[in-house]
């Protein structure tokens, strides 16, 4: 995770909201590539017991930007609503 200090999304610019949805969506999107490679595309061998734990926290991860993204696309669509 970031060590900078995350302000609440709803206290954020319209500006600000777009660029964290991008940078979430570019996150998620270098995480599941790296998973990619790293199950399918390459020879390394891991131990099922730690191809298991790699697996809960890539999904863990997972769900928690696109709960994120989310999130800030519903205060977005609220917003164009007002």
């Amino acid at each position: 995770m970031n060590s900078k200090i995350e302000r609440p999304y709803e206290t954020m610019s319209g500006e600000e909201l777009r660029a964290e949805l991008d940078r979430l969506k570019d996150n998620l999107c270098d995480l599941e590539d790296t998973h990619s490679f790293t199950f399918g595309k390459t020879t390394v061998h891991i131990g099922a017991e730690q191809a298991q734990s790699m697996q809960e926290e890539y999904e863990q991860e997972c769900r928690s930007y696109k709960d994120r993204i989310a999130l800030i696309e519903v205060i977005l669509r609220a917003r164009v609503q007002q």
